[in-house]
């Protein structure tokens, strides 16, 4: 496969994450409506999604190992797609809920896939250069998803969008089927054996680089979580603004996480990994120091609210990258098993704001500014003392390199 294919296949890959999210936000309060549920109901179409999802790729990523990746994406992509239009049918909330978990458990292939194909492909620090590129088209994906979400919304309703989210998932379930080319040529014929499996994870789990890198994409990514479960309560609830208008201050952050992943490979170059995040850090602090302090100094607006947001996404397109690429790079045998264990870590996090979410009563800012601004202060500390100590690739070599 060409790079640009492979480019292509990870942004599908793994856009299909901003497309399950971010495209159906704008209908949460309608659906909420409609559906007469309550507001930890709703949550719970985004945090059962993100457990299912989390707890799936610790499956999938040992039976990538062993069978490959094209398997693994092909019957991930299909029972995607079929629940996400099973998820228009719904007739209640509660099987809107079972059809997201279904939904996010057949995810994890996909993103899961997407990771340890980088792996498979490239060294530790071309793979985050070709993450990056492929994040950069995630980006993309993610600014079309909410204004288009917003759109459809107004118009059509929340079943439409729905729609929507399982066209996208046929589409790169086509794309696979046709284009894809298998990466894993060391496939380990005892990845699943019980021993094995067990002593893959204690030797990805052991390892501080793994854990340097998960800590600054999990939270990085709790940051993001939390913006994303409490931004259209805010926006179109608390300051009253349209789902088309919310559609488009999504844009403006969806930009500014594309703007951060093509900041992240000029970084890179010039830089390194290690002082590349240190850098989006410093972005994320300031941005949650800000979110925090505003609020305070003076009565909340939309714009107070959102402006101060924007270094936050551009740190993440550096922290996204390089966290998720970081985390695998010290197994090139294992890259399954840890791709898989980084994103269960991560989801495990998501799934514990959107709980928090839930029990909130989300009618005024504070939600969305205190949850940013203590994960920034998690990144920051993330990166000065576990990126910054155990983030060089190859200083900390894992217990064990080769298939068991």
């Amino acid at each position: 496969m060409s790079p640009h294919l492979v480019v292509v296949l990870v942004a599908l890959l793994m856009g299909i994450q901003p497309i399950t999210t971010d495209l159906y936000l704008p209908a949460l309060p309608m659906l909420r409506g409609e559906l007469s549920a309550s507001m930890m109901q709703v949550q719970l179409t985004l945090t059962a999604l993100s457990l299912s999802f989390g707890i799936s790729q610790l499956v999938w990523g040992p039976i990538s190992d062993r069978f490959g990746r094209r398997p693994v994406l092909l019957i991930g992509l299909s029972a995607y797609t079929v629940a996400a239009f099973a998820s228009v049918l719904a007739p209640h909330i509660e099987a809107l809920i079972v059809c997201r978990m279904v939904q996010g458990a057949a995810m994890g292939a996909s993103v899961m896939g997407a990771r340890a194909i980088v792996r498979d492909l490239y060294e530790p620090v071309e793979g985050a250069r070709m993450m990056s590129k492929g994040l950069s088209g995630l980006g993309i994906i993610a600014c079309l998803s909410a204004p288009i979400g917003g759109l459809i919304t107004q118009f059509s309703g929340w079943r439409a969008v729905l729609t929507g989210v399982g066209l996208f998932g046929a589409l790169a379930l086509f794309v696979v089927a046709t284009r894809f080319q298998e990466s894993n040529t060391h496939r380990n014929p005892n990845a699943l054996q019980a021993r094995i499996l067990f002593s893959n994870w204690r030797a990805v789990a052991s390892h501080p680089t793994f854990w340097a890198y998960t800590s600054i994409a999990a939270a990085s990514y709790g940051g993001l979580f939390t913006f994303l479960a409490t931004s259209s309560f805010v926006f179109i609830g608390v300051f009253g603004v349209s789902k088309i208008g919310y559609g488009g201050l999504m844009l403006m952050m969806t930009s500014s996480y594309l703007c951060g992943t093509f900041l992240c490979r000029r970084l890179i170059n010039r830089l390194g990994v290690v002082n590349t995040v240190r850098v989006g850090a410093a972005m994320s602090l300031a941005s949650g120091l800000a979110l925090i302090a505003l609020p305070l100094l003076t009565q909340p607006t939309v714009w107070t609210t959102i402006l101060p947001f924007i270094p936050f996404m551009v740190g993440h397109g550096v922290h996204n990258p390089c966290g998720q690429s970081g985390a695998v790079a010290p197994f090139p045998t294992m890259a399954g098993a840890a791709s898989a264990l980084n994103g269960f870590i991560i989801m495990a996090v998501a799934f514990a704001v959107g709980t928090w979410i839930g029990l909130s009563s989300i009618d005024s800012v504070y939600p969305l500014t205190t949850g940013i601004g203590f994960w920034s202060v998690c990144v920051a500390l993330a990166a000065q003392f576990l990126v910054g100590r155990y983030g060089e690739v190859g200083t900390n070599k894992p217990h064990t390199q080769k298939p068991a």
